[in-house]
């Protein structure tokens, strides 16, 4: 998937940057097949919604150009008031690495509302967040339609007199 040009390093100013990657990660995952959207304003706890035919994930998106001192780099996933974010505010966090054009799709499971700094090196063979790099599959799996088959079975013999005798069953898949 790495055809990608990456231009952003030449931003300079942070908020233009964030901007950038925003935009970025939308065409990425139209790419994909997923639905975009963005909400108004920039008041809501995340950047982008995605979907595709089911339900809307809410993403945060970051990224970095930072250097860690020991290689690799750093990343700071810190919300509002400089807290993490509040369970049921995002359903994935897209942390993006603009000097190697790497991307990392993380649930929010896996940062949870702590605020996190995350230590990235890419060509590292013990890369800590491996399972995390280009992991728009997690996306795609989570904005999938939920299919949901439902019947019910009941014995008329339990059931009262005058009581309706439909039949259901519930399966889920």
């Amino acid at each position: 998937m790495k055809n990608r040009r990456n231009l952003g390093s030449r931003i300079q100013d942070p908020r233009e940057r964030g901007a950038w990657a925003e935009l970025y990660f939308m065409a990425l995952a139209a790419g994909q097949g997923l639905k975009i959207s963005n909400p108004y304003g920039g008041f809501a706890s995340y950047d982008v919604g995605v979907e595709d035919s089911g339900p809307i994930l809410r993403v945060q998106v970051k990224c970095t150009m930072c250097r860690h001192p020991k290689g690799g780099y750093s990343l700071c996933i810190r919300g509002p008031q400089y807290r993490g974010y509040a369970p049921g505010t995002v359903d994935f966090f897209a942390a993006y690495l603009v000097p190697t054009d790497d991307w990392y799709i993380f649930p929010y499971a896996a940062i949870g509302e702590r605020y996190a700094t995350l230590h990235f090196t890419p060509d590292s063979k013990r890369e800590k967040h491996r399972k995390y790099k280009e992991a728009w599959d997690l996306l795609l799996a989570a904005a999938a339609p939920l299919t949901i088959r439902a019947s019910c079975d009941e014995n008329e013999s339990e059931l009262s007199p005058g009581h309706n005798t439909s039949q259901a069953r519930v399966i889920i898949l």
